[in-house]
């Protein structure tokens, strides 16, 4: 019979085995699964890193191209600028030569008349 079964020594003795044999196993897994943790804290660390690049470059990117266009609609704005300046200015000039050629078209009417009167007094 003691063969066959053991006994109450035995198997406590046994018990205690199995607990130590799991407590082991249990101290590896989870010293492995540390292991896998920081590997995979410091993966979605990089991870984090790169996305926080990537938003930064993207901001960067979106600022310059908003900078870029500001300086576009600054120069469209100065030539439009210029533009309404060089037709007022030639508004201006065609408006003085045409009253100059009417100061000067009065001025030979005037002449003319001036002219007339002395002809027809000395007749």
């Amino acid at each position: 019979m003691s063969r066959k079964e053991p006994g109450f020594a035995e198997r406590l003795q046994t018990a205690v085995k199995a607990k130590q044999a799991q407590l082991e196993k249990m101290r590896a897994t989870a010293l492995a699964n540390d292991a896998q943790s920081v590997q995979r804290r410091a993966t979605r660390v990089e991870t984090a890193e790169a996305r926080n690049i990537r938003t930064a470059e993207h901001a960067n990117r979106v600022t310059a191209e908003l900078r870029d266009a500001q300086r576009e609609a600054a120069k469209a704005r100065q030539a439009h600028a210029v533009t309404e300046e060089k037709a007022r200015q030639d508004a201006e000039r065609v408006a003085q030569v045409e009253a100059d050629a009417a100061l000067k078209q009065d001025q030979k009417a005037a002449r003319d008349s001036k002219y007339a009167a002395r002809k027809a007094r000395q007749k």
